[in-house]
């Protein structure tokens, strides 16, 4: 004992602090990552696991009353020993740890948890979070590790975790063969992907090798980049004989953060395979359709079903059709879920309260339809002035559908309607506020959609529905950019109030290089000539 040092006390007055929810970083390196605008992330992240930490904490009750209730209190010792360790709480893994923020948090604002292991494969980083955790008093829950964090998870294939939170820099693909393995049955996954340039179509090729699917370019790319993210933690799980159920996914900010439970069923997984599918999207008029790859049939049997849903040329413009995913086509949200986190936002202390209910809220009325339509696209495909959004949404429900926003878009329409009826609204719109028919240009998709006759009536009356409680009430539902550097950041480097301080960036110092070169030169020739 007397051989072994003692972790250095850091002085408050010599140490930059962090204050967030709860917690106080420390600041000892300039190598670890954080970012503050990934506080609503952050936020989130414990509005979720405090309702799933208390669901496990109920079915571990259950299932200790149940197991005395048959055994009529025979081998006593046993159950006891059961009961203690299930009534612990949850274990956590934070595989990606950096400054030890999230699992500090987790541990000083969620009840019924037993453990958090917070892991870092950089020592540095390690050595912030023993400080950190030390410094805020929850060394009793949080376990500092320094491993790398797809061994880690390897090595919990049988002691698993009731947790694992993922939040690396970029794509987390690399890390989901282990995070599906080392999470407990009925357990959670929370994964955030911050590389929404390839998610969002920008290089379809590099999507595919990340994720194994191919993204288009898309005013709905935002969606497709969440159902990208489902179908491939799907697929990792499926090897496995376990299956997924998206209990909430998000797109926000400059990222997109999945929360979903995994289950160990062979029969499930069958069945996931008809959440699986690819969608179709026009080159001109960008009208979309999808298509399952199985399919199954009332005596439970799959088949295969027949291709394509689409015809070479799209039936409104008579263009070309693109071809992505395949992506998850199942719902993205868990409503039921999504109402209990809103109930009891009331009893959580955390900054970010009110951007969470309004986007929860949006959530909550969103439809269980796969993407999205963005009103300006569709009017400018046409060459016509814009609707207003509550006059577009009225014809759609005065023809019997149902629409929605989508949270992760202010101009989304998200309907269960055909797409014959869209253009209906849009020519019936047009003709109330008619484009220069003579400036359109010839077989163009505003000429051929405008030219094409109506397949019902639509009535362009406010409809009494079409005003969401959210927009109601006013709530905070879109984030403003926050901070004069707002985006994912540098990889392991501080960000640190970037609202007074300009950070001082490889970007920054090079500005103007070239030139100052230049004039050095010169001052050198002519201290030369001279």
């Amino acid at each position: 004992m007397e051989d072994q040092q003692c972790a250095k006390k850091v002085k408050l007055d010599e140490t930059p602090v962090i204050s967030e929810g709860k917690a106080l970083i420390l600041i000892t390196t300039r190598n670890v990552f954080y970012n503050p605008v990934q506080e609503f992330n952050r936020d989130l992240s414990i509005a979720v696991l405090t309702i799933f930490a208390k669901d496990r904490w109920n079915e571990a009750l259950q299932k200790n009353k149940s197991e005395r209730e048959r055994n009529n209190e025979t081998n006593t010792l046993y159950n006891v020993k059961i009961n203690m360790e299930r009534q612990k709480g949850i274990t956590i893994l934070e595989a990606l740890s950096a400054t030890g923020l999230r699992s500090i948090r987790y541990a000083k604002e969620i009840e019924n948890i037993q453990q958090i292991v917070a892991n870092d494969i950089s020592a540095k980083a390690v050595e912030t979070i023993r400080q950190n955790v030390l410094h805020n008093k929850v060394e009793n829950l949080v376990t500092p590790s320094h491993e790398d964090a797809m061994l880690l998870m390897y090595q919990h294939k049988r002691d698993r975790f009731d947790a694992v939170d993922l939040d690396p820099y970029g794509c987390p693909s690399i890390y989901l063969d282990g995070a599906v393995q080392c999470v407990s049955d009925g357990g959670i996954l929370l994964i955030t992907a911050t590389d929404l340039a390839v998610l969002a179509g920008n290089v379809p090729e590099t999507c595919y090798y990340k994720y194994g699917a191919i993204s288009i370019k898309s005013k709905s790319c935002h969606e497709i980049a969440l159902r990208i993210l489902l179908q491939c933690i799907a697929s990792y799980a499926g090897r496995y004989g376990r299956y997924i159920v998206p209990l909430l996914s998000v797109s926000v900010d400059f990222y997109i953060r999945v929360f979903v439970k995994i289950f160990t069923s062979h029969d499930k997984c069958k069945e996931n395979s008809t959440k699986i599918g690819m969608f179709y999207q026009c080159t001109g008029c960008e009208s979309i359709k999808f298509q399952s790859l199985v399919t199954k049939k009332p005596s439970s049997n799959y088949k295969l079903p027949c291709a394509p849903v689409v015809d070479q040329l799209c039936e409104h413009c008579h263009h070309w059709q693109h071809m992505g995913g395949p992506i998850w086509l199942g719902p993205l949200h868990d409503q039921a879920f999504v109402s209990r986190i809103l109930c009891n936002l009331d009893s959580t202390e955390l900054t970010t309260l009110k951007r969470i209910e309004g986007v929860l809220t949006m959530i909550h009325e969103e439809l269980d339809v796969p993407l999205y339509y963005s009103l300006d696209r569709l009017m400018s495909i046409v060459k016509c002035h814009v609707p207003p959004m509550l006059l577009f949404r009225s014809a759609l429900l005065n023809a019997g559908y149902k629409v929605s926003y989508s949270h992760a878009s202010k101009v989304s329409i998200k309907t269960d309607a055909p797409n014959n009826v869209i253009w209906d609204i849009v020519r019936a719109w047009e003709k109330k506020h008619p484009v220069k028919r003579e400036k359109l240009v010839a077989n163009s998709p505003a000429e051929r959609i405008l030219n094409e006759p109506s397949t019902m009536d639509i009535s362009l009356d406010i409809h009494p529905l079409a005003n969401p409680i959210s927009r109601q009430k006013h709530l905070s539902r879109f984030q403003r950019n926050p901070t004069v550097n707002w985006g994912p950041g540098a990889r392991a480097k501080i960000r640190v109030d970037l609202e007074n301080k300009m950070e001082d960036s490889k970007k920054i110092r090079n500005q103007n290089k070239n030139s100052k070169n230049k004039s050095a030169a010169s001052k050198q020739q002519v201290a030369l000539n001279d």
